[in-house]
């Protein structure tokens, strides 16, 4: 019989102690603290088209929320970031004992606290918001000094940002997303990210762990060859750690109970596949807990991609979570 409570279970296996059953991965993801302004609010639809905190022009994508709107860049040239790239109004016009006390006053306990660590985006996203993916890999490779100038602008907010909502909101948990990878391999070399964006996730992530809380990766793709830096630097977790893209029983194997795997459930490919069979599903979740789940060090999550609206996505989901939870129990005795 288990003892623990679902944010309990999950939180034991981000401090690298075996939980009672495989931790939901996405437990307490519907429970982001952040003031206006800092965070999407889960509970409200965002607009079809909007403007982000540094002026990018954004709109709403089919199955994956907000991206910037295509082929619209506010910054050009690398080198006139500063006259570009301002710090939001709203970082100065917070009420932070208010924000928190209100928002903490909705959240249900039961779920997980966690927080953003970047505003809004990671140092490698935020740069491709700003000037599109050819343009800053290209600033990356030509000017990256000053692609090192505007990222460090954007870490002293976001160490600024951290610093309050450690002290008014007390997450449990930290997470920060910075999709440096596609299917194939990263976008950057490894001597490019270790000059550019390794010291700014560094960090970042060093002020919460300073502070005693756990800190969940988020990155998409083949993202393999930077799983050693990131449990270098602190990193708790990892998601969505799809098993297409990285060799997730090597990773288990060579970091053990130093990195949560959270996800490990290809969601793209053949389980969206109008063929595919609710047996083959359900037998691909059966496939990745039994793969990773033995020894503990992973929380299973996955889902078929789809709007709320779409049946065939939100039925296979269903299918999905009812197989998890039939076989979340028979790994730990």
């Amino acid at each position: 019989m288990a003892h623990l409570t679902p944010k309990e279970n999950l939180l034991r296996a981000l401090n690298h102690q075996i939980p009672e059953w495989v931790p939901w991965g996405y437990e307490g993801f519907a429970n982001i603290v952040a003031p206006d302004g800092l965070g999407f609010d889960m509970s409200a639809p965002l607009a079809a088209e909007f403007t982000d905190m540094f002026g990018v022009p954004m709109v709403m994508e089919w199955n994956s929320g907000p991206i910037p709107k295509p082929d619209v860049f506010i910054l050009e040239d690398i080198s006139k970031w500063r006259d570009i790239i301002k710090r939001p109004a709203v970082l100065d016009n917070i009420d932070w004992e208010f924000c928190s006390t209100r928002d903490l006053a909705k959240r249900d306990p039961e779920l997980i606290k966690f927080c953003m660590g970047t505003l809004g985006n990671g140092y490698f996203m935020n740069l491709t918001y700003f000037m599109g993916f050819t343009n800053a890999l290209i600033a990356c490779v030509e000017e990256p000094e000053e692609v090192k100038a505007l990222l460090n602008f954007l870490l002293e907010m976001n160490l600024e940002i951290g610093k309050k909502l450690l002290y008014y909101y007390k997450p449990d948990v930290m997470t920060m997303g910075d999709d440096i990878a596609h299917e194939l391999r990263p976008f950057v070399s490894e001597a490019m990210f270790l000059d550019i964006f390794e010291p700014m996730w560094r960090a970042n992530v060093a002020l919460f762990k300073e502070a005693g809380i756990p800190a969940q990766h988020h990155n998409c793709g083949a993202f393999a060859p930077f799983v050693p830096f990131i449990v270098d630097m602190g990193f708790d977790a990892w998601d969505p750690a799809q098993p297409t893209y990285n060799d997730l029983p090597a990773i288990k194997a060579q970091f053990g109970d130093k990195l949560l795997i959270c996800g490990g459930f290809e969601n793209n490919g053949f389980v969206s596949w109008p063929d595919t069979t609710e047996e083959q599903i359900r037998a691909e979740v059966r496939k990745s807990m039994d793969t990773l789940a033995p020894g503990g060090g992973y929380a299973f999550g996955g889902r078929v991609m789809g709007s709320a609206d779409d049946e065939v996505a939100t039925t296979r989901s269903a299918w999905i979570r009812d197989e998890y939870e039939l076989n979340k129990d028979k790994y730990y005795k």
